[in-house]
């Protein structure tokens, strides 16, 4: 136990030159150049992680595990900022932990310890290293989901925008696809501010959509209904064929709604 505690001591003492040695190592075998800050973050995260490790000598795999998870999701987190794909994070894994592997077994050598005390260590950086990958994982995932949401949301505000045409005529154009996610957006984020810049009519656009199902098509001529009730009078412009089909299959009557062919036919019968 003595001998493997001065692994520990001489990973911590060296944590820099090992990280900095390993991840040279790496970058001998990529193909692309690697931008100097994440270089950088690497070789901090590497020497945190002998860190990590060589304190974890001294307890159980799962307190272990514990202090690393934390590390996992910052690193996993600083990795999502600077990586577009998770592939870039996942596909030098293999490569780096047998060379990492390699490393660690020789200072154990270096360092004569038996056998048994060489397997230890190395079920424990085998371990640890695992753990390390799923959590850095799951916070990756985690930081480009919000990250999707927050792209989404400002979709959702640019493509829905209401445009005021004439005095008491505004037009909202529907662009791209139109699911549930969106028309919820439309519900709690356009409808209300609809009033609130003096529109007697408003024409909703539907020329832009590229495709809607049923279910969505109920939602779309509900918000009809609710802007009715406000005092707002809707006209519905640019339903193309496949959009009438998809309104037909949601059982939606809309012979008593004002359509037309485009805007500006719209726009016309108002004046």
């Amino acid at each position: 136990m003595d001998s493997i505690k001065q692994v520990g001591q001489y990973l911590i003492e060296n944590s820099d030159s090992i990280s900095l040695e390993m991840v040279n190592l790496s970058l001998e075998k990529l193909e692309i150049e690697i931008p100097e800050e994440i270089i950088q973050q690497s070789v901090k995260a590497n020497a945190e992680f002998l860190v990590l490790l060589a304190d974890s000598f001294k307890e159980s795999n799962e307190n272990a595990a514990e202090e690393l998870i934390e590390w996992s999701k910052k690193y996993g987190e600083q990795q999502a900022s600077m990586l577009s794909q998770l592939s870039a994070l996942i596909k030098p894994y293999a490569e780096n932990r047998l060379a990492f592997m390699k490393r660690i077994t020789q200072i154990s050598m270096d360092h004569k310890l038996t056998t048994e005390d060489v397997v230890a260590i190395n079920n424990r950086v085998s371990y640890l290293m695992d753990v390390s990958m799923i959590e850095t994982i799951f916070a990756y995932e985690a930081y480009r989901d919000g990250l999707m949401r927050e792209r989404q949301k400002e979709i959702n505000e640019l493509s829905a925008p209401i445009v005021p045409i004439q005095k008491g005529i505004a037009v909202l154009p529907l662009i791209g696809v139109i699911d549930y996610p969106r028309v919820q957006h439309l519900l709690n984020n356009v409808l209300p501010g609809i009033p609130m810049v003096d529109t007697e009519h408003l024409i909703i656009d539907f020329s832009g959509i590229l495709t809607i199902d049923a279910e969505v098509a109920q939602h779309i001529f509900t918000i009809h209904n609710v802007l009715e009730l406000l005092g707002i009078h809707v006209l519905f412009t640019g339903i193309r064929p496949n959009l009438s089909m998809a309104v037909v299959q949601a059982g939606i009557d809309f012979t008593a709604f004002h359509t037309f062919g485009s805007v500006k036919q719209a726009i016309e019968s108002l004046n």
